[in-house]
């Protein structure tokens, strides 16, 4: 979840254009912020006046058991992630070993198979007709599951063990980066002073990079919150299955809107709690050119165990999730050929496409009219419309569709008093909602990934451009735009990735009988029918590849590391 600045800082550089023509790029930012908060707003409004209070009901029945599954989840997840991510960065940054090479870049592949997938892999190797039971039943001549103890795979510790999987790294990518900006003098003289290997990671190594793990744990935490198909598919109520449960089961909106509200407060939680943590441990690494950390070489079981230790995250996150659903679409072909599978790949394609070019545009736009502006107004909005990244797909679905409903039948009375003939729902009949969901929940890297191709081009050409008699457009036009190609192109990537894998938000908002990948591996899978699952899974684990790439040139190649984070470190 990639990864992924989301809290912009506009007012560095204003690149001396606040003459004159910023007042309607001042507007059009100011409405645009309006747009992507609205899904947010319209949630908080319909849990303060439902139609029907059902708030007392789900107190005394199922919100405990919701908060308390939600707890242990991203609990769970922000323990294991950081115990994960962190310990790989540390072996990978401070030592050298066998395959290191490889398993610093492979540690990020994970990234590019979603939780959901994940969890296929996983039940289907676990479970009693999987290949461990099976191999266990042969070796041991067990006849049923009657003569052998094994641990419940659809349960809330398998889905902490998926979720950690998943995102572990988050962790490792803050992590590494924060390492790799300290000096090598530090634990050189920890080792004259005969600190050893744990002593030198825990007196020297985790004080100096506990900011970048508190921000890598927060992020993997608000993904645990977030997630449906894990949950979903594993049978765990958490608080985000209890909005599918309350709005499509039980037909109450209001009630859906006060458990978003819930999982809302619990990411501003997370948020906060990263945003301290962050600020009350800072590193502040000397003006001058810090000395390289120089890796100690391992040797026998030291190698062996440290190789071994990165490579079970990356195994557990990578390897089993793709070596089973590739099986699965190689034992299918016929999945392939099915043409269920072409309409939602093509659904995904235009979905995507669609999200990632209007984000974009809408975050330069934006972007662009702070800096010309100002007033302080709209800098507040830049880090408050960021909200929707860390709010949860469902959250912003129920924020999305009741006022897309209420204008969909403005639109269809209109038309029908003007023409004499029904057009049907315009907006939630077709994927406009779900375009407007994914803006929404990745406006954020679009605005962070802008945000810093403006930051890289120095105020003297703007101003120079200015001067030549360009206006605040053709500034922008002639002059921003080729030097943020890099920039934009990352963006356009990045959201078009995330919308393909975006599950809840989909779910709740399609058509009847509307497609995307992630939808239909979701549905076939929770048939128990991986078979036709397979395809759709492996080709949305394809398009996540290619923002994997992009990470990892950007982290592990020539350019100084960046990660994607939440209140204050953006995405790549």
């Amino acid at each position: 979840m990639s990864a992924p600045e989301i809290a912009s800082h506009p007012h560095r550089h204003d690149h001396g254009l606040r003459q004159g023509s910023g007042r309607a790029w001042s507007v059009a930012a100011g409405l645009i912020a309006a747009l992507v908060l609205l899904p947010v707003g319209t949630v908080i409004w319909l849990a303060l006046n439902p139609s029907e209070n059902i708030w007392p009901h789900l107190m005394a029945t199922v919100m405990p058991r919701y908060l308390m599954n939600t707890a242990i989840l991203a609990a769970g997840t922000g323990m294991l992630a950081a115990a994960m991510g962190v310990g790989a960065a540390w072996l990978v940054s401070l030592y050298d070993f066998p395959g290191r090479r490889l398993l610093e870049w492979a540690l990020l592949l994970p990234l590019a198979v979603p939780a959901y997938i994940g969890a296929y892999a996983l039940a289907d190797f676990l479970d009693y007709s999987g290949p461990v039971q099976m191999a266990l039943r042969g070796w041991f001549g067990w006849a049923s599951a009657r003569d052998y103890w094994f641990p419940q795979v659809r349960s809330l510790e398998a889905a902490i063990l998926v979720m950690a999987a998943a995102n572990f790294p988050y962790v490792y990518l803050l992590t590494r980066a924060a390492l790799h900006e300290q000096s090598g003098g530090a634990y050189e003289v920890a080792r004259a002073l005969g600190t050893g290997g744990w002593g030198l990671f825990r007196r020297v190594g985790l004080p100096l990079a506990r900011p970048a793990i508190v921000a890598g744990s927060a992020i993997a935490m608000m993904e645990a919150v977030a997630d449906y198909g894990v949950v979903s598919y594993f049978g765990v109520q958490t608080l985000n299955t209890g909005i599918f449960t309350t709005w499509l089961e039980r037909r109450n909106a209001g009630g859906a809107a006060q458990i978003a509200c819930v999982i809302l407060l619990v990411v501003m939680i997370l948020a906060l709690w990263e945003r301290f943590g962050r600020r009350n441990a800072r590193y502040s690494p000397s003006a001058r050119q810090p000395r390289p950390i120089l890796r100690q070489p391992l040797r026998g079981p030291a190698a062996a165990g440290a190789s071994i230790a990165c490579f079970i995250p990356f195994a557990l996150g990578f390897i089993l999730p793709v070596g089973v659903i590739l099986n699965y679409a190689l034992a299918y072909p016929q999945g392939w050929i099915t043409p269920g599978l072409a309409r939602a790949a093509w659904h995904t394609i235009t979905l995507g496409a669609t999200a990632s070019v209007l984000t974009v545009l809408l975050a330069l736009v934006m972007v662009y009219g702070v800096r010309l502006s100002g007033r302080a107004l709209p800098r507040l909005l830049m880090p408050v419309t960021t909200i929707g990244y860390a709010a949860p797909g469902a959250v912003l679905a129920v924020g999305i569709l009741f006022p897309l409903a209420a204008l969909d039948h403005r639109l269809a009375d209109g038309w029908l008093a003007l023409t004499g003939t029904d057009p049907g729902l315009i907006l939630t009949g077709s994927g406009a909602a779900i375009v407007l969901a994914y803006l929404v929940r990745f406006f954020a890297i679009a605005q962070g990934a802008i945000d810093g191709g403006f930051t890289r081009v120095p105020p003297s050409l703007p101003m120079a451009a200015r001067s030549l008699g360009r206006d605040a457009g053709g500034v922008l036009r002639d002059l921003f735009l080729p030097l943020m190609k890099g920039s934009v192109g990352s963006a356009l990537l990045l959201v078009f990735v995330d919308s393909g894998k975006e599950l809840p938000a989909t779910l709740l908002l399609r058509p009847f009988n509307y497609e995307t990948l992630a939808t239909r591996a979701h549905e076939k899978a929770s048939l128990e029918d991986l078979g036709n699952a397979a395809p759709a899974a492996l080709l949305v684990m394809a398009v996540g590849l290619l923002a994997v790439a992009l990470l990892a040139r950007a982290n592990l190649g020539l350019r100084k590391p960046a990660a994607r984070g939440i209140a204050g470190d953006g995405p790549v």
